[in-house]
């Protein structure tokens, strides 16, 4: 092979989809291409282009339009252009910004190409969405400790749910927990859950206590159940029975209880794992201890990239740790100040409140509490929020560069007072306000026992649904990071400097998919918070289209994991992880991924800003 075709053959080697060809078939490629020359301005295809091809370009740029004239794309070096190759262009024409070098091959031989090969056959068979989704699958690996990280637990349930009524015996409870042979009763009444009692409540409520079995078992149920849904991950259900101190859980779904999962069911599942991390957590008596134990959160996130777990069941997992850490924080404060003199509530922010993190992001936190707290009671509540501010703080949480926290005396208020707030943001979207509301509309109760939450969460959507001028102010602000994709879908780097040749890949990938996805989830009144679910939630709703949703959420997983992958390898070298991504690090098929998701997300920017004539509004 001379040397110009050996030159061609290593530029197709570099680029998708003929990176997946076997060595066999790129060694015979390059001789089956025609190479093409054509000026600035020409029409693309070009009118004397007789045979159809696939044109892949080597050199210059071209521009893609509608029939309305509209710019589709703009592509560049190794793109390949809209092909008339089977999916036909008719409704697109393009002309040359540059003068452009392609080569060109022949539809017939990229037919047979596709015949022979499944992997390059199927960049042209699937959609945007699916090549995503395919990259991922490529990062994940299907290992067994990864598996709680994976499975929902309403897959564990392998049996109906076994129940009773609450004024059925004790003995003919027992009876049918026997027969069944299952450790646990779900107790229900004109098919709502009330109750539910275990092998342990038999014993230590029921027999040591000297009740008499023909009780009704209503005497020994526990009343007050913490449940989760069919979909939720084994790892969350696992965490939150670990922070409970239960052993069972009811599984909920649309139809109403599924069944009750178990500690022994996920521990089938799951063999020693970081999970742990939550009990030694909970045990731990000292902020010394809590520190210490923190310090393995590094080594948790390397763990699960390397197990195949996508950005989200890393976020899962780094946040319930987190959560577990603030909770002992807060019960450590408790025991030293004192019950408190009203009931609040601890909100957590930001990418915890969206269950998003990875270790050791900075903390976002605020205190609600209720409204008839004295004017002495802050005091107390000032003491607590210091103490969990400078616990979290020496857990590796540092703090809030913006104090976004609860020791901040703006940021510890009753009920009354936060729900002026809101109404003074959508009512006045001030810069300074539309900041503020893109942190405090990413809110979470990690403590609530009376449910403070839901009552300023109810009055925040009521409120914010009904402001359409707000909304767009929202729209506006979420339009402020653009991804880093110049024209003709070429990286725009950071140049000089500590990262230099680099992108930020959180704040130029993940937080315009973050944004957008917020002001999706306010347009429809929606209470999720997490990234993804806002997106399907608002796809049902039908705030965007329902391909729009997983398109995006397909994009988050894949910015995102490849953020995770980054992280854990600078934390594997010792290093302190960021969040600057060169492209050297990629390989060329991630590359073009890459491209194809910032694409996405611009596409979807421009259209939320059209939507709200968000220029209005900037």
């Amino acid at each position: 092979m001379d040397v110009e075709l050996i030159e061609i053959r290593e530029f197709l080697a570099s680029h998708a989809p003929f990176d997946r060809l076997p060595a066999d078939a790129l060694d015979a490629l390059p001789q089956r291409l025609a190479v093409r020359y054509l000026r600035r301005g020409s029409p693309f295809p070009p009118d004397d282009d007789d045979t159809p091809c696939l044109y892949i370009l080597r050199r210059g740029a071209v521009e893609m339009r509608d029939a309305e004239g509209n710019l589709i794309s703009k592509l560049a070096e190794g793109d390949l252009c809209p092909s008339p190759c089977g999916a036909g262009m008719a409704d697109l024409s393009g002309k040359t910004a540059e003068d452009t070098l392609a080569y060109l091959l022949p539809c017939a031989e990229l037919d047979r190409l596709r015949e022979a090969h499944s992997a390059f056959a199927a960049h042209f068979d699937a959609s945007m969405s699916d090549r995503m989704r395919r990259a991922l699958d490529t990062m994940k690996d299907d290992t067994a400790g990864t598996a709680l990280m994976t499975v929902q637990v309403g897959d564990l349930l392998s049996r109906p749910v076994t129940q009773g009524g609450p004024d059925i015996s004790i003995r003919d409870a027992a009876r049918i927990m026997s027969e069944a042979r299952v450790s646990s009763l779900v107790l229900v009444d004109e098919g709502r859950l009330v109750g539910m009692i275990t092998d342990r409540d038999l014993r230590n409520r029921c027999l040591a206590a000297g009740l008499s079995p023909e009780e009704p078992v209503r005497r020994i149920m526990t009343e007050r159940l913490h449940t989760v849904r069919a979909d939720t991950l084994g790892f969350e259900a696992l965490i939150t029975m670990s922070r409970l101190n239960v052993h069972h859980l009811p599984v909920l779904d649309e139809t109403g209880v599924r069944g009750v999962v178990s500690t022994s069911d996920l521990v089938r599942v799951q063999s020693a794992n970081a999970v742990y991390l939550v009990g030694d957590i909970r045990k731990a008596e000292s902020v010394e201890t809590l520190a210490t134990i923190s310090k393995r959160l590094p080594e948790l996130q390397i763990q699960l990239v390397h197990s195949g777990a996508t950005a989200s069941q890393i976020g899962q997992a780094i946040t319930a740790i987190t959560d577990a850490i603030t909770l002992r924080l807060l019960e450590l404060a408790e025991a030293e100040l004192g019950a408190p003199p009203v009931p609040y509530s601890w909100m957590a922010g930001g990418s915890q409140a969206r269950r998003e993190q990875s270790s050791h992001s900075d903390q976002d936190n605020a205190l609600l509490i209720a409204d008839h707290l004295k004017p002495d009671d802050d005091d107390y509540f000032k003491q607590l929020a210091r103490r969990v501010n400078d616990g979290l703080n020496a857990c590796g949480y540092v703090y809030c560069p913006g104090n976004v926290m609860a020791s901040n005396d703006k940021w510890r208020q009753p009920l009354k007072i936060w729900t002026k707030y809101f109404n003074t943001w959508i009512k006045r979207p001030e810069p300074m306000a539309l900041m503020l509301s893109s942190v405090f509309f990413d809110l979470r109760p990690i403590h609530d026992p009376e449910g403070l939450f839901g009552e300023l969460a109810e009055r925040i959507h009521t409120m914010s649904k009904k402001e359409t001028i707000y909304i767009a102010y929202m729209a506006a602000n979420a339009l402020k990071h653009r991804p880093p994709l110049g024209f003709f879908r070429k990286f725009v780097l950071i140049r000089g400097g500590e990262h230099d040749h680099t992108f930020d890949v959180k704040h130029r990938g993940i937080v315009p998919i973050v944004d957008l996805a917020r002001v999706y989830a306010l347009s429809a009144g929606l209470d999720e918070i997490n990234t993804p679910e806002r997106l399907r939630a608002a796809g049902a709703a039908r705030a965007l289209s329902a391909d729009g949703a997983d398109n995006l959420v397909d994009a988050y997983e894949f910015i995102g994991t490849l953020r995770m992958r980054h992280q854990a390898a600078q934390l594997k070298r010792g290093e302190k992880a960021n969040n600057f991504l060169s492209p050297d690090d990629l390989s060329p098929l991630e590359r073009g991924h890459l491209k194809d998701a910032f694409a996405l997300i611009s596409t979807m920017q421009e259209s939320l800003g059209q939507r709200y004539q968000a220029g209005r509004f900037a």
